[in-house]
This record gives structure tokens, sequence and C-alpha cells, in this order.
């Protein structure tokens, strides 16, 4: 297989698919350029060889149609400032053949948002799964997204991927690309390289005890990644918005807390398994609880099963913080995806940032530490932590489904 660190750019042009989906303000200003940064050293190697550089990247989830809240545009004097070199803009990136052809070694052109058309992600548009004709326009697509695949090929003669963060799903820029370069000339990027040998440190090099961090506000959403822990972890925290679907099935009052209503018996169900299992499930036992959505509101400490009628349980209690600092300061392994309440708010914080100093104390004391999705990379930015764990992941549903065992397509389409 081909590497980055082998290959020579000079007088060649490289099209690299970078994960450049950031957040941005209600301004369009980036608000963590962490995806940003991480993909520099590809970036800068290929101009340094004497490469001309063709970036590509999806942002948010435009479905398939323009939308100039979605446009990368938005973003291209950040990316110009932190390559230090300016970049130019093909607004279209389907249509960007005369630009690519026009760029000369050391020059940059970033292509507009991938997704804008629905061949990116394969998948027909204005039509329900459910329609019988459904099955003859996914074929029809898959032709197109074919074609999508070779003409953004055409602009370079060699492919990089460096975005981690997609690398899960079977678009046209992630793998069906790839099948347009020979071995010699296609390549993961340094920041997809460190991303796989972090997620081989968890999975292969396991030291124990094992305790993972799952938050976010759907249980749902993480079932498929919770039972796959099971099998891994010693302790497993299920924090964040989680905890009420937890409460409620356990028979409590969650107020108007996020819950599932539909997923009680699943809540009860992954308590039982992790019984059977010998693993230890911490949950929250009290929380914040906030008469509003919002920083400035009212506050209590109630326990999470007592919540108020019109109170809301925004972050992790005391009680709670000091259960989950002992699963986490003796592990020797620790993942940690989703926080633990609404961080985005200074005064909701103390449940997050119990989680981020225990991390940091176990890394400290000799843990391999993995923190991976988007908003626990970004709470422990928020906290000036990032240099303290062992590894902060780009990627948050490809670095799950990594955990799960699976093989991801956009790493496949490189190494075969």
């Amino acid at each position: 297989m081909q590497t980055i660190d082998n290959y020579n750019f000079a007088g060649k042009k490289a099209i690299v698919r970078v994960d450049f989906n950031v957040p941005l303000d209600e301004n369009g200003k980036v608000t963590d350029d962490t995806r940003i940064r991480g993909a520099l050293p590809t970036l800068k190697k290929i101009l340094a060889d004497g490469g001309a550089l063709i970036i590509m990247s999806h942002m948010g989830k435009p479905k398939g149609k323009v939308n100039p809240k979605f446009s990368l545009g938005q973003i291209k004097d950040v990316v110009a400032e932190k390559l230090g070199v300016p970049v130019q803009f093909a607004p279209d990136c389907a249509k960007a053949a005369e630009q690519a052809a026009a760029l000369k070694p050391g020059e940059v052109l970033l292509l507009e948002n991938l997704r804008f058309y629905p061949e990116e992600e394969g998948k027909p548009v204005g039509i329900d799964k459910e329609d019988p004709a459904y099955a003859e326009a996914k074929e029809a697509m898959k032709a197109s997204q074919k074609e999508f695949s070779k003409t953004l090929a055409s602009y370079a003669d060699a492919y990089v991927n460096d975005a981690f963060g997609t690398a899960h799903r079977k678009h046209a820029s992630t793998a069906v690309i790839a099948d347009y370069f020979d071995a010699d000339n296609k390549m993961l990027g340094y920041l997809m390289e460190k991303e796989v040998n972090a997620v081989e440190n968890v999975l292969n090099n396991i030291k124990r005890p094992f305790t993972a961090i799952m938050g976010g506000s759907k249980v749902s959403t993480k079932i498929g990644i919770i039972e796959n822990l099971m099998d891994k972890v010693d302790n497993l925290i299920l924090c964040g918005g989680m905890t009420y679907t937890f409460a409620k099935a356990m028979g409590g009052e969650v107020g108007l807390s996020i819950c599932e209503t539909d997923k009680l018996d699943l809540a009860l169900n992954i308590i039982e398994k992790a019984k059977a299992k010998g693993v230890n499930l911490v949950l929250g036992t009290d929380c914040v609880a906030a008469d509003s959505f919002s920083n400035d509101a009212n506050t209590q400490i109630v326990p999470v099963g007592a919540i108020p009628e019109g109170w809301e349980g925004l972050d992790a209690g005391p009680d709670t913080r000091v259960l989950f600092a002992n699963a986490i300061k003796d592990a020797k392994t620790i993942l940690w995806n989703g926080p633990a309440g609404v961080f985005e708010f200074d005064n909701f914080t103390a449940g997050s940032r119990a989680i981020a100093d225990a991390i940091v104390e176990a890394t400290e004391n000799g843990a391999f530490s993995l923190v991976g999705g988007g908003d626990s990379v970004a709470c422990v930015n928020k906290f000036g932590l990032a240099d303290k764990v062992s590894y902060v992941s780009t990627g948050g549903g490809a670095l799950l489904e990594a955990i799960e065992g699976k093989v991801l397509p956009g790493i496949k389409a490189i190494k075969g």
C-alpha cells in the first residue's frame, strides 16, 4: 500500500478528501477549527513537495440540493490563513475541470460542498424508500455516482483520503473515487493514519480496566455501539440526555427533560444486559435541573427520577460527577464520546468537566485515552485539555463504527 510519506507530489495534482464539516455560528464564522488544523500536515506535505492541491469536503446535510448555508465558500479564508497560501474557490465541484487544469505547483483550489450533488452520498432524492420505483432509482443513482466520482478523479494525478470523519460512508469522494486511481497513486493522509492507529490501540491493545463514556441525547442512536462495547468494556458510563430515558424507564419523573418514551424497554434491556455480562453500568443519580433551556435559568439539584414538573435536567449533579470520576480514574483504556450535559452553556459544564478531569488524571497515570465525536472534542477544547489526553479523534460516527469493529469503506477503498 502506498504511504503519503513515501510519495513525491512534485509536479503532480493531488485531490484530497478532507473533513471540513466544521461548526459555524449564525454569521458563517468557524467556531471550532480542529478539523481544519487536523488536515494541515497532509495538505502542507503536498505543497512542500511542489504539488498542486485540490481540496474537497462536505458540510452539513444539504440533501443533494444547493444551500448557501452549507457553502464551503464561508471557510475559504480560514483555510487560506491556516495553510499560509491563497486559496481559489470552485463554486461547483463537478464543473471545476478548467480551474483544476490551470492549477500550478503550490496553488490550492477548494471545491464547493460535495453534498450539493446527490451523487456524493448516492441516495436518490425526492423518492420515498417505500416507493416501488425506489430500487430502480437507486440503481440509476449508482451509475451517476460513478460518473460523478470519475469527474472528480479526472482533476488530479493522485488521490489522498484524509477524512476519517466520513470513512464509514461509501460515498463518491470517500470510496468510489479510489477505483479511478491505481494502487501507487492513492493513499491515506497523515490524519487518517493516526486515526487508524488510535483505534487499533483501543481495540487490539486493550489494557484493563477499560471504561467507555457515552453521552448524547438519544439512546436509539447509540444502541449499536452500546451493545458492541458491552463485550469489551469493564465500566460503561451512559450520560447526557440519555440519563432521563433510563430514569423514566425505572419509574422516575423527568419533568421536561429530553426523553425517548418509546425506548423505555430498550433502556431496561441495556441494564439487564450489563448485569448479565458483568459490566459495571454507571448511570446518573442526580442532576442539575433548570426551569428553562438557557444559561441563566434557575437551577436546583434533584434526583434524576424526581425532576419537578416544568423543570428539565441539563447537567450531571454532584453525586453523579463523583460516580463518573471513580469509574474513570483507575482505568487504563478510556473512550469518551458525548458530553454529560449542555456544556455549551457555561453554567452546565460541571458534569462534562468532571469526566474530562478524571480522564486527564488517568492519562497522567498511564492510561490510553481516546476522545472522539464532535461534542466531546468541542468539550475538551473548551476546557483547554485537548493536549492532556492521548488522542483526540476527528471522527464521530466513523470512530464509533471502527470501535464496533466494522470495516470502514474509506479505508478499504485504499487498503483493498
